[in-house]
């Protein structure tokens, strides 16, 4: 991948068992590397901000051109582009890149059970006018294509110097803007992904991470999908007999190991955030810009766009929560009602009780001042 503005050099590997298809991926080590040891002889910013959303799919060509928008996507993020702004622009590509094909996963491509995503590769050029530079490819939908839908992804974003990861063949993304060093890496349940499901990989990827970036990302696609899994359950959770991952115990693992920020998505409504050990974690962006066979009724059709400000050591500082819907008369809209940012905070307080969060009228959401000494 073509990465701005840097050399990492790379002493060697240490290769990983993932539980994605009994396959490799290869985690970097820090050690003898002096890019991972120079961060106290840099002046970071103050300030680091992250915009992120959940999932994206901008029209599918398959089976037919039908399931694309009459515009040809190109006014998919218009209501709200100008929210899509910060150091990293996350969010969950759902579907590959690709122009033509045939999915292997639908027996009858017209049924209405046929839910496999190929998005034309031009759609890869609106989503990074928009803003967006990072995404995650760690998802059920980005392999709909197989192996040559994969591939088609990578090189596409690669043409755009979009950062990605998730598959194993790409497990992380490093990259540096403004002087700060940035660590990517995404997993989720699925063949070929980085597994969700082994968080002693998980834990190692991150560590490597961490000792090479000054501050690490980290986003997972996982849980049970729809309005009834809304809440946050603490335990693994199966759906249609698949372990979609103890999102809890996960994201909690990442960031002892080293995570800054996790960023989850994969149950297309929205979900608690939490605040552990300073720092922040979004348990489920929801739909954020899905045309064709996306359900968005009732909770599957809002969502949030966080804007997360962390200080220079990744601590959480305060978020911006815009509000945002969807339906498939009028697409991505903002909700002046800002139904998402209530549903934050409600489930929040519910899942995380004590939680050291603080949620305002006004769509803010800052860490509650603990006493001295605590």
């Amino acid at each position: 991948m073509k990465i701005k503005s840097l050399v990492f050099c790379l002493a060697g590997c240490l290769s990983l068992f993932l539980a994605c298809g009994g396959n490799q991926a290869q985690v970097p080590t820090a050690q003898n590397d002096p890019a991972s040891h120079d961060s106290t002889l840099r002046k970071l910013k103050d300030t680091i901000r992250i915009t992120a959303v959940g999932d994206i799919m901008l029209g599918s060509a398959y089976p037919s051109k039908t399931g694309l928008p009459p515009d040809d996507a190109r006014s998919s993020f218009a209501a709200a582009d100008s929210f899509l702004t910060g150091d990293v622009v996350f969010g969950n590509l759902e579907g590959c890149l690709l122009d033509n094909g045939k999915s292997s996963k639908c027996k009858d491509p017209l049924s209405n059970s046929c839910f496999a995503f190929r998005m034309p590769e031009r759609y890869a050029g609106i989503i990074q006018k928009a803003g967006f530079n990072v995404l995650s490819i760690a998802n059920n939908h980005v392999g709909d294509f197989d192996t040559g839908g994969r591939k088609r992804t990578a090189a596409v974003l690669d043409s755009l110097q979009i950062n990605y990861a998730g598959q194993l063949d790409k497990p992380y993304a490093l990259f540096e803007k403004d002087s700060v060093r940035y660590a990517f890496c995404a997993f989720a349940p699925n063949e070929n992904c980085v597994s969700i499901n082994n968080l002693q990989q998980a834990r190692a990827l991150v560590s490597s991470l961490k000792a090479r970036a000054d501050i690490v990302i980290v986003s997972f696609h996982g849980g049970a999908e729809g309005a009834k899994f809304e809440r946050v359950p603490k335990r693994n959770e199966i759906f249609y007999r698949e372990n979609r991952g103890n999102v809890y115990a996960f994201a909690h693992a990442v960031i002892d190991a080293g995570a800054d920020v996790v960023l989850g998505h994969g149950p297309h409504v929205t979900r608690a955030v939490e605040l552990y050990k300073k720092r922040f974690i979004a348990y489920s962006l929801g739909n954020f810009c899905t045309y064709g066979m996306f359900s968005l009724k009732g909770p599957n059709g809002v969502a949030p766009l966080l804007q997360l400000a962390l200080n220079s050591k990744g601590e959480f500082l305060s978020a911006k929560v815009i509000s945002v819907k969807q339906d498939k008369v009028n697409r991505l809209q903002l909700d002046p009602a800002g139904t998402a940012f209530r549903k934050l905070s409600t489930l929040s307080k519910l899942d995380f009780p004590g939680n050291a969060l603080n949620f305002s009228v006004a769509g803010n959401i800052t860490a509650v001042q603990q006493p001295e000494g605590r």
